[in-house]
């Protein structure tokens, strides 16, 4: 299934983002593309702030960290970015697939690991129309064929 939104600044990129994570079960995936400046923190930020209510202003990219942890009572998210990752063996240095089934994962520059992800992962597209206006298409592979 795909959706398509328009949103006008960071406060509707946020609401998606709330939107998207009621839809992703505990130990999901979520696949995010676009350029630098998208959006796609913005997107994460409230997508952690919908399930992890008091984690929500800790939410930064995690460029440098490659991973940020969000602890909640009843979930765990795993914020990696993927920037700066070049292959598979970097995945393994930095224990990549000890994550999966502890927690969701939501991943930044999804396309520099395009053989990592899961087949059920939820694909989230942020384009940039202008300083405020943002395209995001989600895709899924439930509720209908993924388009």
């Amino acid at each position: 299934m795909e959706k398509i939104y328009i949103t006008k600044g960071e406060a509707e990129t946020e609401q998606i983002g709330e939107a998207v994570a009621s839809l992703v079960p505990n130990n999901g995936f979520v696949a995010l593309y676009g350029n630098l400046g998208a959006g796609k923190t913005v997107f994460t930020r409230g997508f952690v702030g919908k399930l992890i209510p008091k984690a929500k202003k800790l939410v930064h990219s995690p460029t440098f960290a490659l991973v940020n942890e969000y602890i909640g009572t009843d979930c765990k998210i795993y914020h990696f970015d993927m920037y700066r990752v070049s292959g598979d063996d970097e995945l393994y240095a930095m224990g990549f697939d000890d994550y999966f089934g502890n927690g969701i994962i939501i991943t930044e520059w999804s396309e520099n690991i395009p053989g990592s992800l899961p087949e059920d992962a939820i694909k989230v597209e942020i384009e940039r129309l202008s300083d405020n206006e943002r395209k995001i298409t989600v895709r899924t592979s439930f509720g209908g064929d993924e388009k």
